[in-house]
């Protein structure tokens, strides 16, 4: 079976953007536009079809990304000419902190992204995080500025705060006609009209000419526009100066050109909520954003020869996919969503999981419309489907064809940063409740369980206070399971300032064959400005791990070593401070001694543990926490009291902005110091002032503080 539309015509991108610029709005006004759903879901209203999980609806957020498919013929061409019509494979992600997991994931395998921003705020602290992640990806990027009709919003402030904190490469294609109350239409720079849309929905689109009270700002907009346009060109630069006119077509191939290679960043206009904007983003998404034939060729290593490779992006080519997203469905039980880059993917076919090496079959295959489902037969290169029946591949497999296997790059999971205690409410609880917890942990990578070894109380794990609410949630929901929960923890971490030798010496003498093993090191932080491809043969380095075997002349025999590394690094779970797990630490391996008879891998991975326990008490051992980027938006009046509160949680004000009539206070606070800050802003402000968080970075702990942690930890 053929497939229903070319691989040149198929655009997949993404919905990106901080928590209420209206990325899910946006996307509700695609799917009415492109005719997947003929009503528009509002948010507000909770009956989104992007959103359909009962916790999105009632916070009226979005929690986990959702997929559709839709066709778009562009605005411009007549409904008979279909020759620019595209197949769109969207992805809607969301826009909270705690569930920045599922934006990485997603840019990992979309070809572009349209990235939404709050007309009054601007560029917010998750735009910049998105944006970091897109362009870690080299994803091309095209920007809509969206709520131009909110009070206080302001398109060339929102455009500077992207020129001034994201890319000097952002391009402005339209400028707004009015604003606030009074924002009214679009004026597009490209062809020099004004785009109005009217009727039901503002489905009808009109080009009429520009206002004269408008024509001259828009002159040298337009010539803003064509400067910096020209300038990723050398050949149309040369003309530019020569003083050649362009024609429309040349100047979108040019901006084609640049966008997909992340030399320019396109900018539009306009309010989802109102219906203004939203079909020539869809047109720029077809003109601007590329195909899988656009980009460069996926790489991965062969696991069989460890070379590296480039897959084919083709439907001829031996299969390639990535799984990126696993989920539960009530009615087909677990989804693999797949992203194939090369090969066709059939159900009933066998496939083979180059990551796990092992063979599985694939039952059916869904092109899912959020939590619709629509079977299908065969999937082909470049498209986004969801695969039922494999049992084994999880979050980052790469599934291929056995002849021709490969392993393509594996998507980075951020660490989780806060632990929350979990024990089921009754004995029937107890039982569904490791089966909950594990169905989680499969669907979210950020989501992690693990057992106090001390108490043997259960802990989870995960990005943030809403990340674990969720969970808890979703286990009372979708898995019946009641359970009761501690106060959230900080997840701390160990580490060393100073470098240090230790010893480690397991000797146990009990009749017949005793146990010997003998182990000296050498420690010191790991010194990350050393690529891990120009360290010595002997050293390996893992995350926050570092092994250099320099033992001589048979002190330890190499049979032994192994052992000696898994001594090491099971030692690292356990700091010696208050018992958290150590990260960047070199561990040196330098000397040692054996017996003939009673040395083994336990007595040796027992004295390993001991030197790094011995070395690690005299390296200057710290306590490190989570510092959060925190932005309070405020009225001015607040403005003193917030950035006291601020600095009596060991806050750093690191710069105070402005945003129509509100203050922005930037600051870099410990996570522990805000849990349930979200209440204390609210009475300390009248509830008019609103706070966002993210991760930042670990740093150390001051002496003082980590002195009530460890006593509190013990």
């Amino acid at each position: 079976m053929a497939r229903d539309y070319p691989l040149n015509k198929t655009r997949n991108f993404g919905v990106i953007a901080h928590i209420d610029a209206g990325k899910t709005t946006t996307t509700e006004r695609i799917l009415f536009y492109t005719g997947v759903s003929h009503k528009i879901g509002e948010v507000h209203e909770g009956d989104t079809v992007m959103d359909w999980m009962e916790q999105e609806r009632e916070r009226g957020i979005t929690i986990t990304s959702a997929a559709t498919t839709a066709f778009w013929n562009p605005t411009y061409m007549s409904k008979e000419d279909v020759s620019k019509k595209c197949r769109f494979n969207i992805i809607d992600t969301p826009g909270h902190i705690d569930f920045t997991i599922e934006v990485k994931r997603s840019l990992r395998v979309l070809d572009g992204a349209v990235v939404v921003f709050d007309g009054v705020a601007g560029v917010e602290p998750q735009s910049e995080t998105n944006w970091r992640y897109a362009t870690e990806g080299n994803v091309p990027r095209i920007c809509f500025i969206n709520k131009l009709d909110r009070m206080g919003a302001n398109f060339d402030k929102a455009f500077n705060s992207i020129l001034e904190r994201l890319s000097k490469k952002a391009v402005r294609m339209q400028m707004p006609i009015g604003a606030e109350e009074n924002f009214s239409g679009i004026i597009d720079l490209l062809i020099m009209k004004e785009v109005k849309f009217e009727g039901d929905k503002g489905k009808d689109i009109g080009f009429t000419e520009i206002p004269a009270e408008f024509l001259e700002e828009a002159k040298k907009r337009r010539a803003e526009m064509i400067e910096r346009i020209v300038e990723t060109d050398e050949k149309m630069m040369t003309d530019y100066l020569e003083g050649k006119e362009f024609t429309i077509e040349q100047l979108k191939a040019t901006i084609r050109k640049a966008t997909i290679n992340n030399e320019l960043f396109p900018v539009f206009c306009g309010s989802a909520l109102k219906n203004k904007g939203v079909q020539l983003v869809l047109d720029a998404v077809i003109d601007y954003l590329p195909s899988p034939l656009d980009i460069p060729a996926p790489k991965g290593i062969n696991p069989n020869t460890g070379e590296a490779m480039e897959v084919e992006v083709s439907d001829t080519a031996p299969l390639s996919a990535l799984a990126f997203k696993l989920q539960s469905d009530p009615f087909v039980g677990q989804l693999t969503f797949i992203r194939v880059y090369s090969g066709t993917l059939e159900s009933g076919s066998y496939i083979y999981n180059a990551t796990k090496n092992k063979k599985e079959r694939v039952g059916r295959i869904l092109r899912m419309h959020a939590n619709d489902r629509e079977e299908v037969k065969t999937v082909y290169a470049g498209e986004i489907a969801a695969a039922v029946g494999l049992k084994d591949t999880v979050t980052s497999d790469t599934i291929c064809n056995e002849d021709h296997p490969v392993i393509l790059e594996r998507i980075v999971i951020p660490e989780s940063v806060i632990s929350m205690r979990v024990e089921p409410k009754t004995k029937a609880d107890q039982e569904k409740m490791g089966m909950a917890l594990s169905r989680l942990g499969i669907e979210d990578p950020t989501f992690r369980v693990s057992s106090d070894p001390e108490t043997l109380e259960t802990i989870i794990s995960g990005m943030g206070e809403l990340h674990l609410e969720i969970i808890v949630d979703r286990m009372k929901r979708e898995f019946n399971v009641e359970a009761n929960t501690g106060k959230p923890q900080v997840a701390y971490k160990e580490t060393i300032l100073g470098s240090s030798s230790g010893e480690g010496k397991h000797i146990k003498q009990s009749g017949g064959r005793g146990q010997y093993g003998h182990v000296k090191i050498n420690i010191r932080p790991i010194d990350y400005s050393v690529a891990t491809e120009d360290l010595p043969k002997n050293t390996k380095r893992y995350d926050n791990f570092e092994f250099i075997n320099a033992t001589k002349g048979g002190s330890i025999p190499q049979e032994f070593i192994p052992a000696v590394e898994k001594g090491l690094r099971e030692a690292m779970d356990r700091g010696t401070l208050a018992g958290f797990k150590m990260v960047d630490i070199s561990c040196e391996v330098y000397d040692g001694s054996f017996h003939e008879v009673d040395s083994s891998e336990i007595a040796f991975k027992l004295a390993a543990s001991m030197a790094l326990q011995d070395a690690v008490a005299k390296a200057k051992p710290v306590i490190l926490e989570p510092i959060m980027k925190v932005e309070v938006v405020t009225p001015d009046k607040f403005y003193g009291d917030i950035t006291g509160n601020l600095s009596s949680k060991r806050g750093q004000i690191e710069g105070m902005d402005e945003r129509g009539m509100d203050k922005v206070i930037k600051a870099l606070v410990p996570l522990s110091e805000m849990f349930g800050y979200a209440t204390s802003l609210r009475s300390m402000t009248e509830g008019r002032a609103t706070f966002t968080m993210e991760f930042g970075k670990y740093d150390v702990v001051p002496s003082n503080i980590a002195k009530d942690i460890a006593e509190n930890k013990k």
